[in-house]
């Protein structure tokens, strides 16, 4: 004879919901809020962007030491690294990489955890590599964020179509946990 209730649900019938699938169903991030953790990422680009040419800058110095090039007044160590495409080729790396190492790791940049989104496949998964990859290379720069403001369905941007992800709004209990191990 069963002791349980007719209405009551057993595991089985409703087995405890994974954080992918928990967060499969976290809302997608509308356009301010998208364009807020925008403005916070540039913030820490810059800065990015500065270290990365303060590093730069050494190489010219090192090569005027050792004889390879020369440098004066009138060509300086950063007149040198202007004067090639290599040196903003490096700087749109170093973006890259800052830009998907933290998509692909934890699926949010600083500007994004502040404003509680999180960028993942459509399932709640983190990105793979390749995701990340794609994304990069189809953001242009966040104007593939206007869409948002077409595509009132889905509120995805163009790289999100291309890579097959999408930018979630997170809870404040959500947003509290770190890198998403277990997804």
């Amino acid at each position: 004879m069963s002791t349980t209730s007719p209405n009551a649900t057993s595991v089985e019938e409703n087995p405890p919901k994974t954080t992918a699938q928990i967060h499969a169903s976290f809302p997608s991030a509308g356009f301010l809020r998208r364009l807020a953790a925008m403005i916070y990422d540039l913030l820490v680009a810059v800065a990015i962007l500065m270290l990365a040419t303060g590093l730069a800058l050494i190489l010219p110095a090192v090569l005027s030491r050792m004889g390879v090039i020369t440098l004066s007044d009138d060509l300086t160590a950063a007149d040198w690294l202007n004067q090639t495409p290599i040196f903003g080729i490096y700087l749109l790396t170093v973006l890259a990489v800052f830009f998907g190492w933290f998509w692909w790791r934890s699926g949010q940049t600083v500007g994004m955890r502040a404003w509680r989104l999180k960028v993942q496949q459509r399932n709640g998964q983190r990105l793979t590599k390749k995701q990340a990859a794609i994304r990069i290379l189809t953001c242009t720069f966040g104007l593939g964020n206007l869409w948002v403001l077409v595509d009132f369905k889905n509120h995805r941007a163009w790289h999100d179509y291309a890579a097959g992800t999408e930018l979630v709004t997170l809870s404040k209990e959500a947003n509290q946990l770190y890198y998403w191990k277990e997804l």
